[in-house]
């Protein structure tokens, strides 16, 4: 039995699927008026894991991830840059999907655009606003009343009194109350705007989320994700007006995955301390970032630092080392092992990736002991368990060799270093091991290992 821990009950549950053998999650994306950032690359990695896992666990996963491609900070940057909003929005989602494809992640089952949901976005506000949900302000805008809501604050367990106790309502709203929250922005001369029954505008942001999650999954569906910071007010909010606009329960397990943090300080422009996804793939290989991300349990707070991005890339390369110069047995002739019920016991445990990396370690050591021993066909089938649990995580699917002379930082080539090698080789041969101890320096200089052994020499890019 899987379990996974509830947001809304602040407590693990077993996972039981509206529909049997079917898993129906909606997570929030970006908005997309810039370069996806470490703290997305948090949430895109852990639920790409999480979809990974159940589709492994025999489950068919339609997983929704919607792109918010109209929203205040996308206006203002594409006036800032002088560019149609749109065409802001094609060139951050292209990034997008670059971004994800390095890190492994796989495409979501559907990536609907709040734009493209227009129709229905307007069709749940009427609905809100007939049943006395909402209301059309005098400004035009039209706002939640969440004052209508009952059950207002029992995901984030906030008290809407407290939320009211000194908030206050700016001069320039219309609202009857400082909690309520916009639906629809009414637009000014020359704003972007679609056309609706309380006149030209644009939706506000929860409505959106609300309205693409229940036309692509239903009223109610089974999993809701997203990063830390959109408990509230977002996820709030959707839970709010989606359940008053259908009568039914919105989400049965809400998942948050854990925020990220530099230096043991939270990640914030002012601070200087915020790296794109684009920005740290210029100075560590992409694998290594996965697995810097998925190491620790996905509702744990990360600290990204150069120590931790170094640790995990000697962890890596650890599992790595082992696969190396060895070719996996047929995963399909090796059946469950030990290794298999013990990586699925962490995982089922609210997806525990920190254990099941464990699991690959212990293969890695199996993997080790058992060649040293001559025990070769047995490790094979250990590398095929190894490879194919790592499927499960997006991990160690390349070939090592590739993996260890990947070329990210732009130094010597492929066929430079094999050269050096060579060199290096018939200097050994002629006994000018001097010279050979050079032509190793020279290389360690560059960054390139090289490791001896009764097969030969092959080589690493530390």
């Amino acid at each position: 039995m899987i379990r996974i821990y509830n947001t809304l009950t602040q407590q693990k549950e077993t996972f039981k699927p509206i529909e049997p053998g079917k898993v129906r999650m909606y997570v929030c994306g970006m908005t997309v008026y810039d370069y996806c950032h470490l703290g997305h690359a948090r949430v895109l990695v852990a639920f790409d894991v999480v979809t990974r896992y159940l589709r492994n666990r025999g489950y068919e996963v339609t997983y929704v991830r919607n792109i918010t491609d109209i929203d205040d900070k996308i206006l203002r940057r594409a006036e800032e840059n002088g560019e149609p909003f749109t065409q802001l929005t094609e060139r951050m989602i292209d990034a997008m999907h670059e971004d994800e494809a390095r890190l492994g992640v796989l495409p979501p089952s559907a990536e609907p655009r709040a734009t493209d949901y227009i129709d229905e976005i307007i069709a749940m506000i009427r609905t809100l606003i007939e049943a006395d949900h909402a209301y059309v302000a005098d400004n035009g805008d039209v706002y939640f009343s969440v004052a209508s809501f009952e059950d207002y604050g029992k995901l984030s367990r906030k008290n809407l009194d407290d939320l009211l106790a000194g908030a206050r309502v700016d001069v320039e709203e219309a609202k009857r109350s400082p909690a309520d929250f916009a639906l629809w922005k009414a637009a000014g001369e020359g704003e972007v705007s679609w056309p609706s029954p309380w006149g030209g505008g644009r939706p506000g942001w929860h409505i959106e989320c609300s309205a693409m999650s229940t036309r692509c999954l239903g009223d109610t569906f089974d999993i809701h994700g997203g990063g830390p910071d959109l408990l509230f007010p977002h996820h709030e909010n959707e839970l709010a007006q989606s359940e008053c606009a259908t009568g039914h329960t919105f989400v049965n397990t809400w998942m948050h995955a854990g925020a990220i943090r530099v230096d043991k300080e939270k990640m914030s422009k002012s601070l200087g301390n915020f790296f794109t996804i684009r920005e740290i793939l210029e100075t560590y290989p992409a694998e290594v970032v996965r697995f810097f991300l998925v190491s620790s349990h996905y509702r744990s707070q990360v600290d990204y630092s150069e120590e931790n991005l170094a640790e995990a890339g000697r962890s890596l390369a650890r599992l790595y080392h082992a696969l190396r110069g060895i070719v996996p047995a047929p995963s399909e002739d090796v059946p469950e092992t030990v290794h298999d019920r013990d990586f699925a016991g962490f995982m089922d445990d609210d997806f525990n990736c920190a254990g099941a990396i464990s699991v690959l370690h212990a293969l890695a050591h199996d993997i080790n002991q058992q060649r040293r021993e001559g025990r070769d066909e047995e490790a094979r089938k250990s590398a095929a368990v190894m490879v194919r649990l790592g499927s499960v995580l997006g991990l160690l699917q390349q070939d090592p060799d590739a993996y260890f002379q990947a070329d990210s930082a732009g130094t010597l080539s492929a066929e430079d270093i094999e050269a050096k090698i060579h060199a290096r080789a018939e200097a050994r041969k002629a006994r000018d091991f001097a010279g050979a101890d050079r032509i190793r320096d020279e290389l360690a200089e560059q960054g390139v290992i090289l490791d001896d052994s009764r097969e030969g020499t092959s080589w690493r890019r530390s």
